[in-house]
């Protein structure tokens, strides 16, 4: 009985492949090759302009005006601008310190510049450690301010909003926004703040990220090659060719005159930091990157951590694109060229085409065809698009081009949940507003493991699998297999080292495992 009905399934299956599933295959196979050479064109264009600008050493200094602040004896300290320095945070038990220290630790005179921390944190014990540290800066004579609320409402967003009502920062020009683990320089507001002193039409200057713990694992060295390749090519690009880039949202100063007339902090989306970017743009002002000017962070180094990042990170800007695209249409103030820029490639190719084609195309579709041999891939979509594309993505971190096998494989396995997050975002589902404030180590890794803590924390299997990553890994292993039997395309190299990727990932065996305490 058992082997008749599946005999029928397979008859069915095979009346339905040539009027019903070719076609539809080759019309995903033509979509994604559109959408593959969408992001090869945006990649191929950046590098370009990022040769430009080496080959002429385009610097910021060159281009705005820049002119140190000095003290002036006439007008004391006064000849500085009152700067606020805000750190929101929520349960940072591990970082807190090092944030607070580099901000107290910053180069500016005392009487002109406020430290303001913004603790959202639930957990008493760390609200006292924070509180505590606080007082301990203001003891030294920092003028440093402690605020709380009674809720959460809008998260980060929400926080900075509350913090820019109290009255005190009426008297500040400009705020600088640190995360959490974030260690600026003390040069760090002589070298951003002229910018903006000296030339009224910015808004928004933009440090680099540097990362203290990108060689912890295998997965920071990962994001590393990714996030280099933003800050060394897309955020560069940005700034030198429309003046816009998104707003990282921390290692930055805005003009607060910019960013209240832009309409402050929304808490619309879980990408505040682009939301308020985008609309000071859309208002006519102007952004600078500064790629020398490096402030020290942590990458996620666990990989619950970096799914729930990426998962914010890829979802926000898809709900953003959703709810800004026709405003950003109708605006009068800028012109159609940059409008086009935002659209199409800030928001259509890089946010969404990007993450789409990645996992679409390379982890389902391609396999496909090895099921469905009536449909073929064409070499320059399979090999030298990806290949290419993958190259240029390599500049940004030339010590890690060994890794380059390693990066792309590991880059299919997000895209999973890179697109999920993306198809959320679009459509407004369940998890659009989700925000798990990515986690932090700092030195509470070592710490453990220098106590002797067990080298492997005891299995939790629910916590460790992820049956996506799992159904995905066998779906690419069962088209190997396929493929190494019955077909000619020689794909079933690539399959089978994908889905082993994939498998890695699905019993939770990448990044960091932090001990029990």
């Amino acid at each position: 009985m058992d082997t008749l009905q599946g005999g029928q399934f397979g008859l069915v299956l095979q009346q339905a492949k040539a009027p019903l599933i070719v076609p539809l295959l080759k019309f995903l196979v033509v979509v994604c090759l559109g959408m593959s050479v969408m992001l090869f064109v945006e990649k191929v264009y950046m590098g370009i302009i990022i040769i430009f600008i080496k080959l002429f050493r385009r610097r910021p200094v060159k281009h705005w005006k820049w002119e140190a602040i000095n003290d002036d004896v006439e007008l004391g300290n006064s000849a500085y601008p009152m700067v606020l320095v805000q750190i929101p945070m929520y349960n940072e038990r591990e970082v807190y310190q090092l944030s607070i220290g580099a901000a107290c630790g910053l180069s500016w005179p005392s009487d002109r510049i406020i430290i303001q921390v913004l603790d959202d944190s639930t957990d008493p014990t760390i609200k006292d450690l924070v509180e505590r540290e606080c007082q301990r800066w203001a003891s030294k004579g920092i003028n440093i301010k402690y605020e709380i609320r009674d809720n959460r409402n809008g998260y980060k967003a929400g926080a900075l909003k509350e913090g820019m009502k109290h009255s005190y920062v009426k008297q500040c020009d400009y705020v600088a926004i640190f995360d959490a683990d974030f260690q600026p320089e003390p040069d760090f507001l002589y070298r951003t703040i002229p910018f903006l002193v000296h030339n009224s039409d910015i808004a928004l200057v933009q440090a680099r990220w540097k990362f203290v713990n990108s060689d912890e694992c295998l997965m920071t060295r990962m994001q590393e090659m990714s996030l280099d390749y933003h800050f060394t090519v897309e955020q560069e690009v940005g700034s030198s060719t429309y003046a816009f880039f998104g707003f990282n949202g921390t290692a930055g100063v805005w003009r607060i005159a910019a960013l209240n007339e832009a309409g402050g902090w929304k808490d619309r989306t879980t990408v505040e930091d682009m939301d308020l970017a985008v609309r000071a743009s859309l208002r006519g002002w102007k952004f600078v990157y500064l790629s020398d000017l490096k402030v020290k962070n942590e990458l996620p180094s666990t990989f619950k951590a970096y799914r729930y990042q990426q998962h914010r990170w890829s979802c926000g800007p898809a709900n953003l694109f959703r709810k800004m695209v026709m405003g950003i249409v109708r605006n009068k103030k800028v012109s159609p060229l940059k409008k086009f820029h935002v659209i199409y490639s800030f928001f259509f190719v890089r946010k969404i085409v990007a993450h789409i084609v990645t996992f679409v195309f390379y982890c389902v579709i391609l396999p496909a065809t090895v099921l469905v041999p009536e449909v073929q891939v064409p070499i320059w979509g399979a090999v030298y698009i990806p290949s290419t594309i993958t190259l240029l993505n390599a500049v940004g971190t030339p010590r890690s081009l060994h890794l380059l096998i390693f990066w792309i494989l590991f880059e299919n396995v997000m895209s999973l949940h890179r697109t999920k997050a993306t198809f959320i975002g679009l459509f407004e589902a369940g998890r659009v507003n989700e925000w798990v404030v990515t986690e932090k180590l700092g030195d509470a890794l070592k710490t453990k493991l220098g106590a002797k803590a067990p080298r492997k924390p005891r299995l939790r299997i629910g916590e460790r699998l992820h049956m996506l990553e799992l159904i995905v890994g066998f779906y690419l292993f069962f088209c190997g297999c396929y493929d190494l039997a019955f077909g000619k395309n020689g794909y079933f190299i690539y399959l089978f080292i994908q889905s082993v990727a994939f498998f890695i990932a699905g019993v939770g065996y990448v990044g960091t495992f932090v001990p029990n305490s």
